[in-house]
């Protein structure tokens, strides 16, 4: 709804080596958004038409990892609430000072991609071991409170099961005695340690 701001947090954003683009509706930035990739949205509360909150849903229907921030005005604490119940990664309130205002927006847009790039950096390590272990000739699987959260295909067949009605069985399950459970998971134990 201040289009002279708009331009101000721009212009000081490109100053500050960040790439933006602008747009004067949540329609306009939508169609955007569809366009061409964005690493974060940064979207006032008032707009004309749909609002912040609005542009926020449909971001999240969209892209549901796209970071964004709210900028809105002050006394407006139901929506700051609200819009990061609804998963907006951070929210300004305008008002005081504007470089400072400018600044903490500089920061927080750093903060908000960085975090966003880790989490999606740990995701596809996760996806290659993953695969790894999936792959893999040697029987695998993850055990959690003595419970098979995961095997692969290789265990499976070794112990002539599907992978399907490993997960979720107690670890004793796969032994035939008390006795080799409990051999097996202290030999396990002293090689963690």
């Amino acid at each position: 709804d201040e289009p002279d701001l708009a331009d101000i947090a721009q212009r000081f954003l490109e100053l500050n080596h960040f790439y933006t683009d602008s747009a004067y509706s949540a329609d306009e930035a939508l169609e955007k958004i569809r366009d061409q990739p964005f690493d974060i949205i940064v979207s006032d509360y008032q707009m004309p038409g749909k609002d912040g909150l609005d542009l926020l849903r449909e971001v999240r229907t969209l892209n549901p990892t796209l970071p964004f921030i709210l900028f809105t005005g002050r006394s407006r604490e139901e929506v700051v609430i609200q819009a990061l119940n609804e998963g907006a990664d951070s929210y300004i309130q305008k008002g005081g000072d504007p470089k400072s205002q400018f600044i903490e927006l500089a920061h927080k847009i750093r903060r908000a991609v960085e975090r966003r790039n880790a989490a999606a950096a740990i995701e596809e390590r996760n996806e290659v071991l993953g695969a790894i272990l999936a792959a893999s000739p040697f029987g695998i699987a993850l055990v959690k409170n003595r419970t098979i959260q995961w095997a692969n295909e290789s265990l499976a067949q070794m112990l002539d099961y599907s992978v399907e009605e490993l997960i979720g069985m107690p670890a004793r399950k796969i032994y035939e005695t008390d006795d080799e459970y409990n051999h097996a998971g202290e030999h396990i134990f002293s090689d963690l340690k």
